[in-house]
């Protein structure tokens, strides 16, 4: 009995069986194309701007023509993050304050948008610990709204991260993205703070929406049920983002379980390492790690390097 049960579980949820489907996995660019640093040695509270690597490219992070350069490399997505300002308009910038990465100080909550929009978006970022700051000077004026990037990319997806935990921000981005067409909304999806998503998902009932609760939610749940093929509520039109380290605990992973998620409107993101931070595929060597076949969307901080190996020309 006890075998019989052990086949029957591992026939229903055996990718080996189902087998790949045979589309190209989605590639989201972090940040756009965007100056990098070793994530692995965090702990949270650094000035990443003071950590990156010597730069590779010209980009910004979070900047329109970072965007544009990471579609020109292949992502299907671009995360971005954005900020309330202080006349209700969102910029898209990743700190909560000004001094790391820019000429400004203060709270980006203080300023409104025009005042940010002088700032030098370039002023702080160093690979060799502020003896150099080869970006000074060159961003001055790059930072966008979030209105900006909506209109100067019409067609394209986006994953945008909500910096703050505040329910007025989500209720504020479901009155922005509720003036949009509706049938962009299927291009666009949100994650942050609980607050914040309840707020936006009251608004906007529609946009996909994560954040820690409902990924909580939606992993406890399938591991309970997930193993009869049954997809519970909590899992449905969401996002879903697993490291790859633990990936492997999921019912009918890799194949099974994307295409399962799949069938109810919810995306699987696969990132790197243990999910502590927002860890890439961001080699050569990383990309092996993938399961083969694997069609969900592989998240990365290199799209410049990833993009030409999964999308060539």
């Amino acid at each position: 009995m006890v075998l019989a049960v052990a086949a029957s579980l591992w026939l229903g949820n055996s990718s080996w069986l189902h087998g790949a489907t045979g589309r190209a996995p989605l590639l989201l660019a972090h940040r756009g194309v965007a100056q990098t640093f070793p994530i692995a040695r965090l702990d949270g509270s650094e000035d990443t701007s003071k950590l990156i690597y010597p730069p590779e490219h010209p980009f910004l992070e979070n900047t329109i023509a970072s965007m544009d350069a990471a579609f020109g490399y292949g992502a299907d997505i671009v995360e971005l993050d954005i900020q309330l300002t202080a006349d209700g308009r969102f910029a898209v910038f990743h700190d909560a304050t000004l001094e790391f990465r820019t000429d400004g100080t203060g709270p980006v909550r203080a300023l409104p948008l025009a005042a940010l929009k002088t700032l030098d978006v370039g002023y702080g970022y160093s690979s060799d610990g502020g003896k150099t700051f080869p970006f000074r000077g060159k961003g001055v004026g790059l930072m966008p709204s979030l209105d900006e990037v909506l209109e100067r990319f019409p067609d394209r997806a986006f994953l945008i991260d909500m910096k703050n935990g505040e329910a007025e921000e989500g209720a504020a981005l479901g009155a922005l993205l509720g003036r949009l067409p509706p049938e962009r909304w299927g291009r666009l999806a949100a994650y942050g703070g609980q607050k914040t998503m309840e707020a936006l998902t009251r608004s906007l009932p529609s946009l996909p929406v994560m954040s820690r609760s409902t990924l909580l939610s939606a992993s406890l749940s399938y591991f309970a049920l997930g193993w009869s093929g049954y997809v519970p509520e909590a899992c449905r039109n969401t996002e879903i983002r697993i490291p790859l380290r633990f990936a492997p605990l999921f019912w009918g992973w890799p194949h099974r379980f994307v295409e399962r998620m799949r069938s109810v409107g919810t995306r699987v993101m696969l990132v790197a390492g243990n999910g502590r931070w927002s860890e890439g595929f961001d080699s050569l060597e990383s990309l092996r790690s993938i399961p083969e076949g694997f069609a969900g969307v592989i998240w990365t901080n290199r799209i410049d390097r990833i993009g030409p190996l999964l999308r060539p020309p």
